[in-house]
């Protein structure tokens, strides 16, 4: 029996979505799927559902560079209650314990801040999508599983403190991949003291994408009513989704031989580096990564290229 066709158009480009809280993020992507008509979809990193803001999307043959966005820096903005513990470590969880809170000034905390800043490691919470043993961390702890977890090296680029109350702080912070904010919210409301939860997190950037060009799940439904046309012209170009990294061109010759798998050789400057690819047309074919020799092994190539 022969393979089934899956069903979809074939469009490639990136989309930014911002994800409402309440709702996973897979169930985002699959509204956006399914809004496009797309063949394939895939997000760049899931947020909690508490959590909103940016979730960028790729469709089609951007599914590709997604896994280099995962690995991109994020910005957060999260609200901790303080004196409140919870299972989860945010407010879908179940209370486990309650304590006073101390008095603290403005300054205390902008004293306290800058001890979590740099590089360190950090052990993922058991509410967590790591698997163990092909089993989602969150579903062990639902079951009051805890199993040990590795710790993973992180970076905290920077932590602004944007406000606070008496019981609450709300803060900005830059961060590296794998960073989990409730993790790091828990622990500087412990080292305040009285321990604490995530009561809001968003995601105000990701993989350079900013919350500015992030439309609702609602705004995509009404351009979806205007015709596919009307949702194709917000496709962002997949080419765009690496701006840090350096671009090749390759001649008919070598884009035949890219997508064959085969190296190639180029005269280039830079030294070696991951690298865009892109044909005499300049339309973007895919990725690769470039040796000191000018020798390009493609990572990964486009069977389609551009937005539609």
């Amino acid at each position: 029996m022969g393979r089934r066709n899956k069903k979809g158009r074939d469009i490639t480009g990136i989309v930014i979505v911002d994800k409402p809280t309440g709702r996973s993020s897979n169930h985002v992507l699959q509204q956006i799927k399914r809004l496009f008509d797309a063949k394939k979809a895939g997000h760049t990193g899931s947020l909690d559902p508490l959590a909103t803001g940016v979730l960028p999307i790729c469709l089609g043959e951007a599914t590709k560079v997604s896994s280099y966005l995962l690995d991109s820096d994020k910005r957060y903005h999260v609200t901790c209650q303080l004196g409140v513990i919870t299972d989860s470590g945010d407010s879908d969880g179940k209370v486990l314990t309650t304590s006073s809170i101390p008095d603290f000034t403005e300054q205390d905390l902008l004293d306290l801040i800058p001890k979590f800043i740099g590089e360190q490691h950090q052990v993922p919470p058991m509410y967590s999508a790591l698997k163990y043993q092909g089993q989602p961390l969150y579903k062990l702890a639902r079951q009051g599983i805890e199993v040990e977890r590795k710790s993973r090296l992180i970076t905290l680029y920077d932590i602004q403190l944007l406000s606070y109350t008496e019981d609450t702080i709300t803060l900005d912070v830059r961060c590296s991949k794998g960073t989990y904010i409730r993790t790091l919210v828990e622990d500087i409301a412990s080292e305040l003291g009285c321990g604490g939860h995530v009561t809001m997190l968003r995601r105000v950037e990701a993989a350079g994408y900013q919350q500015q060009q992030a439309l609702t799940v609602e705004q995509f439904e009404q351009l979806a009513e205007q015709g596919l046309q009307a949702l194709d012209d917000v496709l962002l170009p997949t080419e765009n989704a690496l701006p840090s990294w350096p671009s090749v061109v390759a001649t008919e010759e070598m884009v035949t031989a890219l997508r064959f798998g085969q190296t190639i050789k180029v005269e280039q400057d830079f030294e070696s580096a991951n690298i865009r690819l892109f044909d005499e047309n300049q339309q973007f074919i895919g990725l690769g990564e470039m040796s000191q020799e000018g020798i390009v092994a493609p990572k990964r190539v486009f069977v389609l290229a551009g937005k539609v």
